[in-house]
């Protein structure tokens, strides 16, 4: 079963019309695409302060959203087995739109992890993961804030949150420089948190195709299929990163 578009959240910024995701998309390809090479003559930007102030934001900004899809999913009684989307204009209803929507902006502001990487000359770590993953997330979430914001959705978005405290933390204190090397030895143990965390999602949203819910099918169909590749690219990295490197 597919749902039509929220008429609470289909006015909203960036999500009115598919135009403005599809500009912002089509502007990150054309910057990975073309920044390498107008940085190429250029000296590398170190960006120390912007990056450790950019980090800092994202881990408030991802706190905040942890808390609220944490909180309004309690007030609400949010089942973590079968939640259908509450498309009331209730306080609590449009609370959980609201930070749905504030969690797919939070994707585009991720974007700038891309053009920081360019502007320091750090091309090598703007692969095919990185990429697809920080692409594929607009259009995701951009059809969740439309079609589906709550529901099950609340609870990919309240993983993700909590999983981007902790990363977006490690890059702050990674920024500040050499000397804090040796304090961030659980950089291994991020990705294994950000793999868990795709296999909890896998597992949530399987649930629900052989249940009876009422929540699309399709959506849940597409989350799962998508955190595949997701768990698929994380584990290749893990394996040439922390496995074959070491050895």
């Amino acid at each position: 079963v597919f749902c039509f578009l929220d008429p609470r959240t289909d006015p909203w910024p960036l999500v009115y019309s598919p135009v403005p995701v599809t500009l912002v998309f089509t502007s990150y390809l054309l910057l990975v695409a073309l920044g390498p090479s107008c940085m190429r003559q250029r000296r590398r930007l170190e960006l120390r302060a912007l990056l450790l102030a950019y980090n800092l934001a994202m881990v408030a900004l991802s706190s905040y959203m942890f808390y609220e899809f944490l909180v309004t999913s309690v007030l609400a009684n949010y089942s973590y087995l079968c939640q259908p989307v509450d498309y009331s204009r209730s306080e609590l209803g449009m609370r959980m739109a609201r930070v749905c929507w504030w969690f797919f902006f939070s994707k585009v502001i991720e974007l700038l992890d891309t053009v920081f990487l360019i502007l320091r000359k750090k091309q090598e770590q703007v692969t095919f993961l990185h990429v697809y993953h920080h692409g594929s997330m607009l259009f995701n979430w951009w059809s969740g804030v439309k079609y589906v914001p709550g529901g099950q959705a609340f609870f990919i978005g309240m993983l993700n949150s909590f999983v981007h405290i902790f990363m977006y933390g490690y890059y702050a204190l990674a920024g500040l420089g050499p000397r804090m090397r040796r304090h961030l030895w659980w950089k291994r143990y991020l990705t294994v948190l950000q793999m868990c965390q795709f296999v909890a999602i896998a597992a949530h949203s399987s649930y629900n195709l052989f249940t009876e819910c009422p929540f699309p099918d399709g959506f849940n169909t597409a989350v799962f299929l998508y955190i595949l590749s997701l768990l698929a690219l994380f584990l290749r990295f893990y394996y040439r990163t922390y496995v074959r490197g070491k050895r």
